[in-house]
């Protein structure tokens, strides 16, 4: 019979197997045990360090998916490891298109190599499921957002204020790929997938630009084009949107390099050292 903990000794083996470099994060001086400390476990899964602290000690009997998603992602598991974890806490795994599921971990580990130039791991819908820092730092924190929030698409016809980075004279292009790039991720799914069928369906009912633009049944990957940002620190960015996909899982590393010539290299590292800065 398992220990009545099985959880927070599970959790407490995957932490102490860590070592910050693994998670891109800086050795920070001299440990006293192995592995990652619990508030970096808990920073890296946006939980309070309390929470964490709780569940490693069984304290805490009913973790949310959410929860249980940002831990498996800050201690990058392994998709048996995720569905393991997700039983011992008494909830059913993820499915596999899941924005719940476990990130590739090939493209875990580019994005956490590429911590200097802004990059972000989206699903087969655009869905952000992870992003490393300096895509954080200029983008904005996009990962476990409720609802359809932390969906690309549904936030640039949802809410319009997500699009004040972007040059007016782009929006229309930008809308438009985003429209088609949404219809072939549909393709890839079943049309018995209610998830993604209820995106489609709500941003219908929100936008009539994307109604205007989904009509005209457009079909198209997103792939690489440029991208002009309007940072109200830095200023003008130009950049170039490059997406890498894996054909394994069908999540898509999207990094923003600086285009040739341009100072952008330079401003994101500004960005990047900022947003690393605490201010009380």
């Amino acid at each position: 019979m398992e220990d009545r903990n099985a959880l927070g000794e599970f959790l407490r083996s995957r932490r102490e197997r860590l070592r910050p470099r693994d998670v891109g994060l800086a050795p920070g001086g001299r440990r006293r045990t192995p592995g990652l400390r619990r508030e970096e476990v808990a920073q890296l899964a946006v939980l309070s360090s309390d929470y964490y602290s709780r569940l490693e000690q069984g304290r805490v009997r009913t973790p949310s998916e959410a929860a249980l998603a940002g831990l498996s992602r800050a201690m990058r598991l392994s998709g048996e490891e995720q569905r393991h974890l997700f039983r011992l806490a008494g909830q059913r795994p993820p499915e596999p298109h899941s924005p719940l599921a476990p990130v590739d971990p090939a493209m875990r580990y580019l994005l956490d190599v590429l911590d200097g130039t802004p990059a972000q791991i989206c699903d087969d819908l655009l869905t952000v499921v992870a992003q490393n820092r300096a895509a954080e730092a200029l983008l904005g924190g996009w990962t476990g957002l409720p609802g359809h929030e932390s969906n690309v698409t549904w936030r640039w016809f949802a809410d319009l204020s997500s699009r004040e980075l972007n040059d007016p004279a782009e929006h229309e292009r930008i809308g438009r790929a985003y429209a088609a790039d949404l219809r072939a991720g549909l393709a890839g799914r079943s049309t018995r997938d209610a998830a993604a069928h209820g995106l489609v369906a709500d941003l219908l009912s929100r936008s009539g630009e994307f109604a205007r633009m989904w009509e005209e049944h457009e079909v198209a990957a997103l792939s690489s084009a440029p991208k002009r940002i309007l940072h109200p620190l830095v200023g003008e960015l130009d950049l170039q949107c490059d997406v890498v996909l894996s054909p394994a899982t069908g999540h898509r590393l999207v990094l923003f390099r600086p285009r040739a010539g341009s100072d952008a290299v330079a401003k994101v590292d500004f960005l990047t050292v900022l947003g690393s800065q605490s201010f009380d």
